[in-house]
């Protein structure tokens, strides 16, 4: 009798944990994204991390080392920061007359130029007036990066720390 009791105690208890896994399963663990602010939940968040943005200047020592890199590369190369599918950022591409701020595409593709730089005094010019800030696209004040597109605004832009690196 035990050899049959114990197998249906067992059944019964397997039953009762599958029922409760289910029924929890099913119940709802919060408000769902609709509810919970949505876009505007987004937006917001958007906000707080353009304010922690470093707003520090790069300074010409950085920007000339970064020249410096990408005229070592061959045409068509440079600082290219993201290599995965689809939209990958800005990158700064090495041309025949100097250097290209572009997009990048699908980790190596360059886009058209954003603004181009002929000499390395320009260029050192240009970006060491730069930062974090404004080369994320939320700087009204810096056009060549500024963007009103809300998927663009620091969406894998250059910032100190990818220029360091390059460097």
């Amino acid at each position: 009798m035990t050899a049959t009791i114990i197998p249906l105690i067992a059944w019964a208890a397997i039953i009762v944990v599958v029922i409760a896994a289910v029924r929890a399963n099913r119940a709802r663990r919060g408000p769902l994204r609709a509810e919970n602010g949505g876009e505007e939940a987004v937006r917001a968040y958007a906000l707080i991390l353009r304010d922690k943005l470093d707003r520090a200047l790069f300074g010409p020592v950085l920007a000339g080392q970064v020249w410096d890199r990408v005229m070592v590369r061959p045409v068509g190369e440079g600082l290219i920061h993201e290599f995965h599918r689809d939209y990958c950022g800005h990158g700064l591409i090495r041309t025949r007359d100097g250097v290209k701020l572009c997009d990048i595409l699908d980790g190596h593709h360059p886009g058209e130029a954003i603004a181009e730089w002929r000499s390395r005094e320009d260029f050192v010019a240009f970006f060491a007036e730069q930062s974090d800030y404004s080369c994320s696209g939320w700087d009204e004040a810096s056009p060549v990066f500024f963007t009103d597109d809300e998927w663009h605004r620091n969406n894998q832009r250059l910032t100190r720390e990818k220029l360091q690196r390059f460097a």
